[in-house]
């Protein structure tokens, strides 16, 4: 199998394998796509209590300011491997970005205000979960107006 497949890729992250990234040529590390490891790494079938485990460790771990490291490869792989629990290999799954129609909501964009930390899915799942009314007193505990509440959601 080679070295830079998602799956051997993502056993190296399951693994924990701090020199997976040392051992790629330097042909191989352009070819490599972090990108790819960000969206992957985060998702995993399985228990829901180890899905929610790799999705929280990755907000936590890597999500923060991975793209401000962009000049620091290794060291982006070095924060992906941390996500691993050390349990076995896992099946990963591609995390689809979100697109910008959703990015575009007000209903969206407040939420994700009041919430920076969240990531794709789960303000995507918290919008879903959100009652208008919720909204409104949530915007009226944060001393908006009438007129702004109107206007922002």
């Amino acid at each position: 199998m080679s070295k830079l497949s998602i799956q051997s890729e993502m056993r190296a992250v399951d693994q924990k394998d701090r020199d997976f990234y040392d051992s790629l040529t330097d042909d191989e590390r352009r070819k490599f796509s972090l990108y790819l490891m960000l969206r992957y790494s985060a998702n995993v079938e399985g228990i829901p209590e180890l899905e929610h485990y790799y999705l929280a460790a990755h907000n936590q771990r890597v999500n923060k300011n991975f793209f401000s490291l962009s000049k620091h490869p290794k060291l982006q792989w070095l924060l992906i491997t941390t996500i691993s629990p050390g349990m076995g290999n896992h099946k990963h799954y591609w995390l689809k970005p979100r697109s910008q129609d959703s990015r575009r909501s007000r209903i969206n964009r407040f939420i994700e205000s009041q919430n920076p930390d969240l990531n794709d899915q789960e303000l995507e799942l918290l919008t879903r979960l959100t009652t208008a009314e919720e909204l409104i007193e949530m915007a009226k505990n944060l001393g908006m107006s009438d007129e702004q509440i109107k206007r922002e959601l």
